[in-house]
């Protein structure tokens, strides 16, 4: 080992979206601290953030039934809707931002405009999805979303689902056209390179083998080239862990009292992807049905055009599977090694708690290809298994903790920040909504990291997001101008004019 130090003052564990967004982010509030990357595989988004590991949708709550849920009183509560909008919202006005300052180009390679839609059958979930409707188009976040039970409507909407159709239940859906479709993988290589350009310095084939506190408060990382074997130490005053699934251990690693008495339980995905370019072609929208009993939420069975390399795909799916890797690309000792002294009995609660979901879990493991083209069938009834193929996607992994709520060993359906209490490192874990809320997360981060530097940063940081520290909800105008100008510079949909052209419609 060297014994050579090299400092710098921030350190960002892995090359994917989030990592890119807080250095992106920090090199615009101050462009002459030092950055250095780590990442362990060859190039930059190739994990969670790889555009085949993810759903690619641009998670606005539009047609994700998950984030509404019913009330005892049978209204809809659409809480989480708006907090996930309004993160969104967020992202987009940053990528606006680096668009318009020509920090990165031709946001149509990795942003697209595509509707987004729910699709439910049988009386019960009509009811639902009606009452969901009526909750979320008074909203001003949700301008422009339409209601259909009319097959007729549907079939002008959804051809590819509702050709062969045999109507023997009630069927609707809801369509909101200023959705999108988000190639993570391409932002994420975009902003790196933008970073580069900005003197960052990225290693790529390094992996973080040890993060040690200092006498003096300092961060000291092992770093190991994985090509020549050498392991160098590495100095900062701020370190990122944003290794997807691969946080867990190094938060372990820390030694931080906040680090202790969480778990993580690995999620893998298997997808559908169309190989006929005819079927391709008739369909035009991301559709979401609603989750099975007893499957996750990462689960909610989705029908997806997708636009991956300036080329058209449909994927399906997708079909939860186990691996105890925590990365795609990691070691089949991930989930063994992640249990210590002080999560054992966390992650025995969780076990024992989680019993529907294993049994779902080894289910899915089990299914054929013709048992997965059967409930593909649910959506497009006349599917062939010769058009279809699959693809593994991306590791995910849920956080498990104690929560007030929950009690012991609580699995987390969401994205986590784990911080040390003086802000000198932070950690992600967790999943959905993950990337589509990177911005609000990173700037989260940075609020509870850099509290003495807030004060002079806000400026900067309002030229890049308006509405950050506002309520978009609460300020109607302000959402307008922000609708307005993030459809106008990435070339996307404005809700606004969406609600004008279904006003005319139905006068």
């Amino acid at each position: 080992m060297s014994n050579n130090e090299i400092r710098t003052d921030v350190i960002l564990i892995g090359a994917g979206i989030m990592s890119a967004t807080l250095g992106t982010i920090l090199k615009e509030l101050v462009p002459d601290w030092n950055l250095t990357v780590f990442e362990k595989l060859a190039n930059a988004g190739e994990e969670s953030s790889n555009e085949w590991n993810n759903a690619g949708t641009g998670h606005a709550a539009l047609c994700e039934l998950n984030y509404t849920s019913e009330k005892p009183d049978g209204s809809v509560d659409i809480s989480k809707a708006i907090k996930i909008n309004e993160q969104f919202q967020i992202s987009m006005q940053f990528w606006s931002y680096l668009v318009n300052k020509k920090l990165i180009n031709n946001p149509e390679d990795f942003i697209m405009p595509l509707p987004h839609m729910s699709l439910v059958q049988g009386e019960e979930n009509v009811n639902f999805l009606k009452k969901r409707f009526e909750a979320l188009s008074k909203n001003p976040l949700f301008q422009g979303m339409e209601f259909s039970d009319d097959p007729q409507k549907l079939m002008e909407w959804i051809p590819l689902i509702m050709q062969d159709r045999q109507l023997n239940e009630a069927i609707a859906a809801t369509k909101i056209d200023s959705g999108t479709d988000v190639n993570f993988g391409a932002l994420t290589n975009m902003m790196f390179d933008h970073l580069e350009s900005k003197n960052v310095e990225l290693n790529y084939n390094h992996k973080v083998i040890g993060i040690n506190r200092t006498s003096d408060g300092l961060w000291e990382l092992k770093v190991k080239d994985l090509e020549s074997g050498n392991v160098q130490r590495h100095i900062a005053k701020f370190v990122f862990i944003g290794g997807g699934g691969g946080s867990l251990h190094l938060l372990q690693k820390s030694g931080i009292p906040e680090g202790k008495h969480i778990g993580g339980f690995p999620v893998s995905g298997i997808f559908m992807v169309c190989n006929n370019p005819d079927v391709v072609a008739q369909h035009h929208a991301k559709v979401y049905g609603k989750a099975k009993v007893g499957a996750p939420p990462m689960s909610v069975p989705h029908l997806d055009t997708r636009f991956i390399d300036n080329k058209k795909s449909l994927l399906f799916g997708p079909f939860a599977g186990f691996s105890p890797k925590f990365l795609k690309n990691g070691s089949v000792f991930d989930l063994v090694t992640s249990v210590k002294p002080d999560n054992l009995l966390t992650m025995l609660a969780a076990g024992a708690k989680e019993i529907p979901l294993t049994k779902y879990l080894i289910q899915q493991v089990m299914l054929t290809k013709e048992q997965r083209m059967e409930e593909l069938r649910e959506f497009i009834p006349n599917a062939k298994s010769d058009d279809w193929d699959f693809v593994v996607a991306g590791q995910r992994v849920q956080v498990i903790k104690d929560t007030v709520e929950g009690g012991k060993g609580t699995l987390q359906f969401g994205t986590e920040v784990i911080t040390a209490a003086d802000g000198s490192i932070a950690a992600l874990l967790g999943a959905s909504p993950g990337a589509s809320t990177a911005v609000h997360v990173m700037l989260e981060v940075i609020q509870k990291c850099f509290p003495e530097h807030m004060q002079e940063w806000e400026p900067q940081i309002k030229k890049m997001i308006p509405s950050f520290g506002l309520s978009l909800m609460e300020n109607p105008k302000l959402l307008k101008e922000v609708h307005t100008s993030t459809a106008k510079t990435l070339g996307l949909v404005n809700p606004i004019d969406l609600e004008t052209k279904l006003l005319i419609e139905n006068a």
